[in-house]
């Protein structure tokens, strides 16, 4: 395999993302089965364990105490709750669970430590343990890898250009440190971002661009569609177009290969073809459950219904990816097609090669 390229500028990406959508799509799923199983795909459950009141102001979030949206607030859950919740998510057939407070950023204190508790609680489970608790410093980081954490989610966004018309009570440079202080730890960074949101192409670019150069890459980039929410100031915002969640995948695939693409919020839109061609693309991660923190997503029995129908399974917990299909072991299981077989209608004895010719002697 290709060493990862870590240097892109806008320009090379909005390239890719406009090619014709079949080289695009062929490119996308040619490098997809370099570095991953294309009939596995992680499936993680969300896991609202503290709702509304967050004091930021995210434009599309429901949960920013300063809109008025019908969204039922809660403390923080305790940690048999949580317990019970992934021990549901575990039966239906997801490896991990990742956990959001809707907190600015996390504090010391009694609430932190009960998050740890959790994170030891969902760890002896055999399954991964993500969190979204906002931003993080460096020693909270390694309490939380110290206590089994697998995964840490702090999203992007967007550009850094267009990150200011969507959010001012945080700068894009905070997430970028919280991502740094992850890194310092053992945990693993989860970090994608939304579309839909008013942005042009070139800001779709310019947050790929943010996530590919790190070094190394997210392990995992979620790809949001927008939910317009009635009360957040984007509730008036045009649903995103299938063909361009297919364009986002397949070009965050291309520009990381290795990183488990995430088909994320906005799947209740979606038809099972145009998610199949999603999952084509490259898109090997979804969210079950009929729940993302506030917002709608299939039901479970529906994911697992497409899943069968495409052929598709459920990957195994604590893999940082799921293992390649090489072409070379393809090749060496294709048999040779040889001669066509001969077939007869049911109570007829003259074959398809001799009616061939009978028909042949009739023409002439």
């Amino acid at each position: 395999m290709s060493e990862i390229r870590h240097k892109w500028s806008r320009q090379e990406i909005l390239a890719i993302y406009n090619k014709p959508l079949m080289e695009l799509l062929y490119e996308a799923a040619t490098i997809h089965r370099l570095h991953h199983d294309p009939n596995k795909v992680q499936v993680s459950t969300l896991l609202s364990i503290k709702t509304g009141g967050c004091p930021e102001d995210c434009g599309y979030c429901p949960q920013a105490a300063r809109y008025h949206t019908d969204i039922e607030t809660n403390d923080l859950m305790t940690v048999s709750q949580v317990k019970a919740q992934a021990l549901r998510a575990k039966q239906s057939g997801s490896s991990r669970v990742c956990m959001g407070a809707a907190w600015r950023n996390v504090k010391d204190g009694p609430e932190f430590d009960q998050v740890l508790e959790m994170v030891r609680t969902i760890n002896k489970l055999d399954m991964e343990v993500c969190c979204t608790l906002g931003m993080l410093t460096e020693n909270q980081a390694k309490r939380l890898a110290e206590a089994g954490l697998y995964a840490y989610n702090h999203n992007l966004d967007t550009s850094e250009d267009y990150y200011k018309d969507v959010i001012s009570t945080r700068a894009f440079n905070d997430r970028l440190e919280t991502i740094g202080n992850v890194r310092k730890s053992n945990v693993t960074v989860c970090s994608g971002g939304i579309i839909g949101m008013g942005e042009r192409l070139v800001d779709r670019a310019g947050m790929l661009v943010a996530l590919a150069t790190l070094a190394p890459q997210p392990e995992s980039v979620p790809i949001n569609a927008l939910v317009a929410v009635e009360g957040t100031p984007m509730a008036d915002f045009e649903p995103v177009s299938i063909w361009e969640m297919i364009r986002m995948v397949a070009t965050t695939r291309i520009v990381m290969p290795e990183t488990q693409v995430r088909l994320s919020a906005g799947r209740t839109q979606m038809s099972r073809e145009g998610q199949a061609m999603c999952f084509f693309a490259g898109a090997n991660s979804i969210f079950s459950g009929d729940k993302l923190l506030t917002t709608p997503n299939p039901d479970v029995g529906e994911d697992m219904q497409m899943f069968k129908f495409l052929g598709l399974q459920p990957q195994e917990p604590f893999l940082k990816g799921s293992q390649p299909k090489t072409v070379e072991a393809k090749d060496s299981q294709l048999k040779p097609l040889g001669e066509r077989p001969k077939w007869t209608r049911p109570g007829h004895t003259i074959q398809r090669n001799e009616m061939a010719k009978t028909s042949s002697k009739a023409k002439g």
